[in-house]
């Protein structure tokens, strides 16, 4: 049986312990040549916070939440702080161009959510103290060397998207219990695609249900891609969360509806564009939350002693106008779970 969304034993793998309350999905980068180590701010001297994102009109409710998490410790901008946003439109191939730039205006602390601007930021810097908004496993994918003692530069929040992969496939299944092959969208650009698909491999065998691996790398490949999951028979797709998965999301649900393909997702935005049904943290909480991390850095505090945090709460938001154009019934035991029903 699956636990309540808001169980914490709903997504924990033994090694990795429930922590505290987390809810991205924004992403500052930083760092490119080394430097003397980071300090907390000067007294009487504003800080100054890098920020990379995909863009201004791009969910920009993320950038409100992260702004008001400052504003709720008692930050304001052009006073006592200052952000350095780099927006880099969600294409890999600006990440390193973005990062570079705010190396160069000299920050003190960065924040980042997806997984390739982490990794450009690893290789950027080891002094710059780094914030994670949202990775699914920080370990795995070498970013600190564990949950309680990150060991360097970076710290911040996790999705814990590897052992999401399993629950929204059992979730899927339930409401759609025919469905014998799932299809898996997710950026080939982002390491934790790979990572995310070999561990929902092991709940489908439990589940008898076949995966077929979407890899994409821009929106121009969206239509081929939802092509191959039509030939190869798919019943239902599945997206692993991303910047440009996230970004792009009202062209894939509305791809999704063409093809008639039931979607689970991550986060909520997809269900609010037209998806069926989305099971995971909260990003607003996440880059909400985010805050709270560059604030103890500000204060002196190091990534390399602050315990990467889990989220204990994962919201299930379902879309009624769209299961009725699909001929879906969600059924008593999705119901009663739903934290939001769109209608």
């Amino acid at each position: 049986m699956l636990a309540p969304p808001g169980s914490c034993t709903t997504l924990r793998r033994p090694r990795w312990p429930c922590r505290w309350s987390a809810k991205v999905f924004v992403v500052l980068a930083l760092g490119i040549l080394p430097g003397p180590p980071a300090a907390a701010a000067q007294p009487g001297k504003p800080a100054r916070i890098g920020f990379q994102y995909s863009s201004p009109s791009a969910r920009p409710h993320y950038i409100a939440a992260f702004r008001q998490g400052l504003r709720e410790l008692g930050y304001v901008e052009g006073q006592n702080i200052v952000i350095e946003f780099g927006f880099d439109e969600g294409k890999p191939d600006r990440i390193p161009a973005v990062t570079a730039e705010l190396v160069r205006r000299e920050v003190d602390v960065i924040v980042a959510a997806s997984s390739p601007r982490i990794v450009a930021l690893k290789r950027a810097t080891r002094t710059i103290p780094i914030v994670m908004v949202a990775t699914p496993d920080p370990v795995a994918l070498g970013f600190v060397s564990s949950l309680a003692r990150p060991g360097g530069n970076i710290t911040g929040l996790s999705t814990q998207a590897l052992d999401l992969g399993g629950k929204q496939l059992q979730l899927l299944q339930e409401v759609v219990p025919r469905v014998s092959r799932v299809a898996v969208l997710h950026n080939a650009a982002n390491p934790q695609g790979e990572l995310v698909f070999r561990e929902m491999e092991g709940a489908a065998r439990t589940l008898g249900v076949g995966l077929h691996s979407l890899a994409v790398r821009e929106p121009a490949e969206f239509e081929g891609a939802f092509a191959a999951a039509i030939g190869g028979r798919a019943g239902g797709l599945i997206t692993v969360d991303d910047t440009l998965l996230l970004v792009h999301g009202a062209r894939i649900v509305a791809l999704a509806a063409k093809s008639r393909l039931p979607t689970m997702h991550t986060f909520r935005d997809l269900v609010e564009d037209g998806g069926l049904m989305a099971y995971g943290p909260s990003l607003l909480d996440l880059f909400r939350r985010a805050a709270s991390y560059v604030d103890k850095i500000l204060k002196g505090a190091k990534p390399a002693d602050l315990p990467v945090e889990q989220p204990m709460r994962f919201e299930l938001v379902i879309n009624m106008k769209t299961a009725r154009a699909l001929g879906i019934t969600f059924p008593p035991s999705i119901m009663v779970r739903a934290d939001q029903v769109i209608q």
